[in-house]
């Protein structure tokens, strides 16, 4: 009851007519323009019910990958921005679209593949040297090639082993499908071919067949959601107050806990945003500064190296 007491009164300031609000019921809906990841590993279906139940506030869910949630955000067709591609969305804030970007969870991508392994990368650590691995071999590659998050990180990684996989040995192994998370992995499945995937939906994905999990583990993975707010000196949204009583309640610790609560299979989809304040003083220059920037690397070791150990430990 507070945070909808908070809420309505963040709306009145914002709309600047006391007299006006009391007259005109508040909105009670926002659109979330969000990465396909959390929709498809239903960390949102978990989650969003107890907003609702606090606030009164819908949240209605547009899933798309990362570049088109960006996009629709800029055309004011969404009221913030839930993503996951830390370079596209430096660029969306550069260009005044975007304020308040907040880190709210993170988890990491994996390379999954065929059990048979044609590349030999099962159990390593290094998802460069296992790309490089995969087109050596000509194994089927499926990339989902929709501008999102998930696609984007996979281009990262390929510039950095320095291969342009449509080219490489003719290119025939690498199929770019055009299509979301769950239509690779389908694909992937089908063609007993590899490719990445976010682990909240592969944990969620159904139809994993001969699929399994070959490489985890290596800091470059790390997969983190950042929700952004709209800059209102560009985009005068009407239901920023709303927009930002949810960001709120995302970094609450009722927020914080509904995330890491959800779990798939028994496995947690996400870590919580507060367990990434650990500090590395380790060099992290090899990795190279286009990829991320050294906080984000500290961090993303961090984080991993707490996951990994405590599974061991277990």
């Amino acid at each position: 009851m507070k945070l909808r007491r908070f809420c309505f009164l963040l709306f009145v300031v914002l709309l600047g007519h006391t007299s006006i609000a009391a007259e005109q019921p508040t909105p009670q809906s926002i659109i979330l323009a969000s990465t396909t990841s959390v929709e498809n590993s239903r960390l949102l279906a978990h989650i969003l019910p107890a907003f609702t139940k606090e606030t009164g506030i819908t949240v209605h869910v547009l899933a798309q990958g990362t570049g088109q949630a960006l996009e629709t955000a800029a055309r004011d067709d969404a009221d913030l921005v839930l993503v996951h591609d830390p370079e596209a969305e430096e660029k969306f804030i550069g260009a005044g679209n975007g304020i308040d970007r907040r880190q709210i969870a993170w988890n990491d991508f994996i390379v999954v593949g065929p059990r048979s392994d044609p590349a030999h990368i099962a159990g390593t650590h290094d998802a460069v040297a296992a790309l490089t691995a995969v087109a050596s071999a000509q194994a089927p590659f499926v990339s989902r090639g929709d501008k999102s998050g998930t696609d984007a990180l996979e281009h990262r990684l390929w510039r950095m082993a320095g291969i342009d996989p449509a080219k490489a040995y003719g290119g025939s192994w690498y199929r770019d499908i055009g299509g979301g998370m769950g239509a690779a992995l389908n694909a992937a499945q089908a063609m007993n071919a590899y490719t990445i995937s976010d682990r909240g939906t592969w944990l969620s994905f159904g139809n994993k067949g001969d699929l399994t999990v070959l490489v985890e583990g290596d800091p470059r993975l790390l997969n983190r959601y950042d929700l952004i707010l709209l800059n209102p000196a560009k985009h005068p949204v009407p239901k920023q107050a709303l927009a930002r009583c949810f960001a709120q309640w995302l970094l609450s610790p009722e927020g914080q806990e509904a995330i890491g609560a959800y779990k798939v299979d028994g496995e947690q989809h996400s870590t919580l945003r507060r367990r990434l304040q650990s500090d590395l003083s380790s060099n992290t220059d090899a990795f190279g500064p286009s990829v991320m920037n050294s906080e984000y690397f500290r961090t993303a070791l961090a984080a991993l190296a707490e996951r990994y150990l405590t599974r061991a430990e277990i």
